[in-house]
């Protein structure tokens, strides 16, 4: 095996380091939104859903950037404490809408303490000009890395 990546070539991979910090900001956030009962994968979906009458589950996974059938999975859970509810859509009856249920928009405003709480955590660690530069940069990323 010749072709072997290095480690000092894989410790440079970009996607693992992104995964990495996504890893590390996920338990600061998880930790923080404890007390809610919900993860931050849940809050982000939650949040993605306030305000809107019923998206489909593509085109909510494709604004979470997330695969539907790993929303789908992530749904479940959320589907079984009644905090989302899908209907059928209305032009086509074997289209799935997913909506905020009341319990939802309840859980969902009780978290938000919390999340403020972790998003303050990371902004202090990481400083305040790096926390915004790193927003800046990830989403100028998603925009860049964005599929044709």
């Amino acid at each position: 095996m010749d072709d072997v990546v290095s480690p000092t070539e894989i410790a440079g991979c970009t996607c693992l380091r992104l995964r990495k910090a996504a890893r590390r900001a996920t338990q600061i956030y998880d930790r923080h939104l404890e007390p809610s009962g919900l993860t931050i994968t849940q809050f982000g979906v939650l949040a993605h859903l306030h305000g809107r009458d019923g998206v489909t589950i593509g085109a909510l996974a494709d604004v979470l950037v997330m695969d539907p059938t790993t929303l789908t999975r992530n749904l479940r859970p959320l589907i079984g404490r009644d905090l989302v509810a899908l209907r059928p859509g209305e032009e086509d009856r074997r289209t799935r809408l997913v909506r905020l249920t009341p319990a939802g928009r309840r859980a969902l405003a009780e978290a938000i303490p919390y999340w403020h709480q972790a998003q303050q955590q990371v902004t202090r660690l990481l400083g305040p000009g790096i926390a915004a530069a790193l927003n800046g940069m990830l989403d100028e990323s998603l925009e860049r890395l964005e599929p044709a």
